[in-house]
């Protein structure tokens, strides 16, 4: 089982950013972050590195039903999205799948959620173009 759930698309960076936050908002998601991991590695290590973001993604009713369920799971909140310029309008979004990183922890009573939480998100990644 792979970790993640991905879809090839071509436009340009910005626009994939903002498709992706309209896509994961019809599923109940918000973007609490926005890593620009460009940006930091230029910062912090003076490199250059390609258009990469990480958009934290939450769905707050799941988000409370998986933290009554496992006062823990925050650690593993929100749900990561990427969106990567591979080069000039050829994007790849990928989405966390919560049930492979579900598998992680101890409690049979997440499984469900996580199953609900990766229909969702794959659907929103799945209805890119």
């Amino acid at each position: 089982m792979s970790y993640y759930f991905s879809k090839e698309l071509t436009l340009r960076f910005e626009e994939a950013i903002i498709k992706v936050t309209e896509a994961l908002k019809s599923e109940g998601f918000g973007i609490l972050t926005e890593i620009d991991v460009k940006e930091i590695l230029k910062k912090k290590l003076d490199v250059d590195f390609k258009r990469y973001k990480i958009l934290g993604a939450c769905n707050p009713p799941y988000a409370y039903k998986a933290l009554q369920t496992e006062d823990k799971i925050g650690t593993m909140l929100p749900c990561n999205v990427i969106v990567i310029e591979h080069k000039e309008n050829k994007i790849e979004v990928a989405a966390v799948d919560p049930v492979s990183s579900m598998q992680a922890v101890d409690n049979i009573n997440l499984s469900s959620i996580a199953e609900e939480i990766r229909t969702k998100l794959k659907k929103a990644v799945d209805s890119l173009d």
